[in-house]
Formats: C-alpha cells, structure tokens, sequence
C-alpha cells in the first residue's frame, strides 16, 4: 500500500474552522439550501461550491494520497463526484466506488462531469485515504448488515478516512449512531454544524471537525457551537462593587464553597464573600470575606445587600433541613442566582419559588442532578440539546447541563453546545470552580446566558493551561490565564 504523502502547504479558500458558528437540523439546512435556490443559485453550483470546499481541504491535508471516494445515490454522492474530479485534476490517484447510478439530476450531472472510472461498491478494495460520501446527514434509518461491514472495512483499513457532512451510519438530528459506532479522522461539515457533529455518542468518532462554507444563511440560528468569548478589562471607573460582588452561602462542607470563591476570583469578580455561620473556615485566605450569618434571619438580612451581583448556593451545601432551609432563602433573595450540586436535589421540591422571580436563576446539573431535576432522559427521539432545552422551557431558568458535550439553554430557545471539553476536568471540586466562575461573569454583566457561556470557555481553557492532572484550586488560579486570553484589547 502507498504511504500517506504530506500535504501541501496550500491556502485553504472555503473550508474553515469556525468555532462559533450555527448548528442546523436537517430541516433547517434544507430551508436554508432552499432559501439560496430560491435566490438563483442552483443545485448544481451549490454542489459544486460544496463538493470543492470538501475537496480543497483533502487536498490540503492528504496532497497526492491514493483515494477511494465513495458514492452514493443522492446528493450527499453528486458531492463525492466533484471531490473525485478536484483530486484527480491535481495528479491525485482516485478511485470512485458508487452504491448505485445517481438518483438525483445534480448528482448525475456531478457525475458526468467526473472524468475517471466508477466501479461498484462491492468491487471496491482498500485504499490509503477513503473518503465517504454515501449517505451525509440525511440518513434516518440503519444501513443493511452487508453494506455496512463493507464499508466499516474500507474505514478500518485506510491510514486516513473522511466522512463529508456526516459520518455515513449517523442520525445528524438525534446524534445517535444508526449502526455501530465508526471513527473517523476528519469530519467535513458542510454549511454549518449537525446535532451529531457536537454531541455524544456520534462526536467522539467525528475526529477533527471542519466546516466547509458555502454560502448558506446561519445568522438567524438560535443554536451556536461555543466561540471564545470577548472580554473587556475593567475601566478607569471601575470599583470592586461594579466589578461584582459574588456571595457564596456556606453549607456542611466549607471547602466546596470556598472553591466556587476562588472560582469567582479567578474569572475577575471585583469582591468575594462566603455567608455562614460561626467563625470563618481555619483555611479561609485573607483576600475572602468572610461574613457570619447565625441563623435564617441573619442569612436573609445578608442575601438583601443590594451590592450583591449574584449568589451561589450548593457546593458543599449537604442535603438535610438546614441545607433546604438556605436554599429557600436563597429563592428569596432579590439577585440572580446560581444554584449547583447538592441544591439541585433539593430543587424540585421548591419549583414554585421560582415562578415569579425578578432575578435570573441559573441551573448546573451533570447527569444525575439533570435527572433529579426531572430532566428527560428516556427518549431516544430527543437528544442532549433538546433534553437541556425542554428543562429550560419547562422551568423558565437558565440551564447548564455539564459533560464532555455540555449544553447551555436559555428560556426563549437559544443554546450554545462546548463540545470535547477537556477529559481532565473530571476532578472533584471542578464544578465548584466553575459555579465560582459564571458567578463572576454574572455578577460583572448581569447577562445569563452570556455568563455560562463565558464561564465553560474559561473553565476548559483554564483546564488545558493548568495539565494534564490538577486540583480544583490548580484549575480555578489557571483561570487568570484563560482571562488573559479573552481580554478585548
């Protein structure tokens, strides 16, 4: 077999990386490829401004790689076509293996225009780079047993494999896999991202992800990948207060809470202050205020400081009377508030404390507190991002729903997906950090949604700076240098 050959140092002219760009169902790109036709730009051309994106950015990484290209009848096949003739017009050596004849006029015409040999599926044997253009996004249904060890074969055996728009065995809508899972080395996106392109379990075998840009109206989306965030530094009438002043109530286990403080130091709150009661945890730093609130009253009297930006309430925060007793008083309390871990267990028995509520309520449960929330779980027909989305609605709260593929919701439908977050994270206290940290960004703009979205870039950025095995209070003092980043200059 020909080894792999370097790529050529090329400029790439439509592919692109772009983190912060939509995410569309099969529906909505279909209205949006319709909204372009209906605009004058045909299927052919479409195909065609489609079909040599995907190709530059093969050409780019795979330069005169030996490939196979298969095809299938439709659409998602009149691309493999146009790939097929981008690479053998550059001395590429390509094989194209088709399911079937094209069933669709633009593919046909692809077809046409391709000046090499097609041979059957069947027929086709091993090659160093494949590239699957079979099915795409539009796949509702498994592919039949023969065809699918064919082709999982032909993915296993090439040392480079590209699936475009969509790994071919995908639901691009419910992110599941219709057969077994397949890893892929490149995913090509085309237009903009798919459901299964940034959740779980299809986003693990999507390997690196790129979108191909062809010209297809996004900017209405409600739903985002996750960008990094534009920051401004404080300005020269900046005082503590107008910073943000983040309170964190104090439950059984100080030291949770004291790492949603630090959390919030660490993502530029202006002021910190822990609320419980008795003398200040022997472990407190000089630079948190500690403020002692004996008893209901006091905790109450403490919460309505109207310099407060925002409260957190839930990290070490126990689960007994008293736990639920300082989470209603939390409910009570006039800011916007962030309510994680234990407090998302004590939740659903105080639901009607939130209906009414002036201040924003932001929610942050993994999947067990998700579930403890009463969050859908058991429907295959709907995925992490329509899960996320119905509790937000349901409970008209902001919702942080944590994992290697998290989501953010709003109330009125909008929603950001962080996808591959940094496996290393998986360290107790981290959750802690970042309730710190969107408490800070909260309490320094007083925008929800924006302060989740912030606070998860911060927090897996900060992740990466900090190694490959850290503490919880490593990852919340890295957060500074995630800052640095994001500072808008």
């Amino acid at each position: 077999m020909i080894g792999i050959v370097s790529p050529p140092r090329s400029s790439l002219a439509q592919a692109v990386a772009d983190r912060g760009a939509a995410l569309l169902t099969v529906a909505e790109m279909v209205a949006a490829e319709q909204a372009m036709f209906e605009s004058g730009v045909s299927v052919d051309a479409l195909m065609q401004r489609a079909g040599e994106g995907a190709g530059q950015m093969i050409w780019r990484i795979g330069g005169t790689t030996p490939t196979l290209v298969l095809c299938g009848p439709g659409n998602n096949g009149g691309d493999g076509y146009v790939i097929a003739e981008f690479l053998r017009a550059r001395g590429v050596q390509v094989t194209v293996a088709a399911l079937s004849d094209p069933r669709t006029d633009a593919a046909r015409n692809a077809r046409a225009r391709y000046h090499g040999e097609v041979m059957a599926f069947e027929d086709a044997r091993p090659a160093t780079q494949v590239v699957d253009c079979l099915f795409g996004s539009g796949l509702t249904r498994p592919l039949e047993s023969a065809l699918w060890e064919k082709f999982a074969a032909l993915v296993h055996q090439a040392q480079r494999s590209f699936a475009v728009d969509l790994p071919s065995g995908a639901d691009a809508d419910r992110a599941v896999w219709l057969n077994e899972p397949l890893h892929f080395d490149h995913v090509l996106a085309l237009g903009a991202w798919k459901h299964a392109h940034l959740l779980e379990p299809v986003a693990s075998d999507c390997g690196a992800l790129s979108l191909v840009e062809i010209g297809v109206g996004t900017k209405a989306a409600k739903v985002r990948r996750i960008e990094r965030p534009g920051i401004a530094p404080p300005d020269a009438r900046s005082h503590k207060y107008r910073r943000g002043l983040v309170a964190v109530l104090v439950g059984e286990m100080s030291g949770a809470a004291l790492l949603s403080a630090h959390g919030a130091q660490g993502a530029a709150a202006g002021y910190v202050k822990l609320i419980g009661p008795g003398d200040a945890p022997p472990q407190l730093p000089a630079d948190i205020v500690w403020q002692r609130a004996d008893g209901s009253g006091a905790v109450a009297e403490a919460l309505q400081d109207p310099r407060i930006g925002s409260v957190v309430v839930g990290p070490g925060l126990g689960r007994g009377d008293t736990a639920s007793n300082l989470l209603m008083l939390a409910l009570a309390c006039p800011h916007p508030l962030i309510i994680d871990a234990d407090a998302l267990h004590l939740l659903p028995e105080k639901f009607g404390s939130l209906k009414g509520r002036g201040a924003p309520v932001l929610l942050t449960p993994h999947q067990g507190e998700f579930e403890a929330l009463g969050g859908e779980t058991g429907s295959d027909a709907m995925n992490k991002l329509a899960r996320t989305a119905a509790l937000a609605e349901k409970l008209d709260v902001f919702v942080l729903y944590k994992g290697s593929d998290t989501v953010i919701a709003a109330p009125d439908g909008r929603a950001v997906i962080a996808d591959r977050r940094c496996s290393w994270l998986s360290v107790a206290g981290t959750g802690d950090v970042l309730a710190g940290c969107m408490a800070a960004r909260l309490a320094g703009h007083a925008q929800p949604f924006d302060a989740m979205a912030e606070a998860v870039w911060l927090h897996d950025r900060a992740a990466k700076i900090a190694g490959p095995a850290f503490s919880a209070l490593q990852l919340a003092t890295a957060l500074r240098q995630a800052l640095e980043a994001c500072l808008e200059r």
